[in-house]
């Protein structure tokens, strides 16, 4: 892949997610706790994840972030989001890199999931100064694995597609 097949490719990840994650927005999801979603973006972060390089990734994490705080977000979904984004990565990288005999996209997926949950309570029990706010973990636990699931079953399916369609070297 050139360069500039990649840069493109990039900017092609960065407009979907926001795409997702817009859609997300207007979708009303029924979960008990506060800020608990869906995670269509992090559709695009797997895809990206197993198609680039991590700082690759990383790049389109941060961008659809920046990016999404402009259209719909604040500060402070800014700083969750970041979290979140940054924690999901890594965990998924470090499974992916280490565990790749053991591991699928499916469980990255929800490794992911979880540990994005773990990072906005990190940064919500810093923002409201309670550590009791950790009694949302189990339920965004459970959230998270469905989510993880859903999110790694598309993704899957996605890369597949690429693949079959031979659209670049995916890992």
């Amino acid at each position: 892949m050139t360069k500039t097949q990649k840069m493109i490719f990039i900017s092609i990840l960065v407009a979907q997610s926001l795409v997702l994650y817009i859609i997300e927005t207007m979708i009303p999801v029924p979960f008990i706790t506060p800020g608990a979603k869906l995670g269509l973006a992090n559709i695009i972060t797997v895809i990206s994840l197993y198609s680039l390089n991590f700082f690759d990734t990383f790049f389109v994490i941060i961008l659809r972030i920046i990016l999404s705080t402009f259209l719909t977000g604040s500060l402070s979904s800014f700083f969750f989001s970041l979290s979140g984004g940054i924690l999901s990565l890594l965990v998924m990288f470090v499974l992916k890199k280490f565990g790749k005999e053991n591991v699928s996209i499916i469980g990255v997926s929800i490794m992911g999931s979880v540990s994005h949950n773990i990072g906005q309570i990190l940064v919500a029990s810093i923002t409201v100064q309670n550590i009791r706010i950790i009694a949302y973990l189990p339920v965004l636990m459970i959230a998270g694995i469905g989510t993880g699931i859903f999110v790694g079953i598309t993704s899957k399916f996605l890369l597949n597609y690429l693949k079959k369609i031979k659209f670049m070297n995916i890992n």
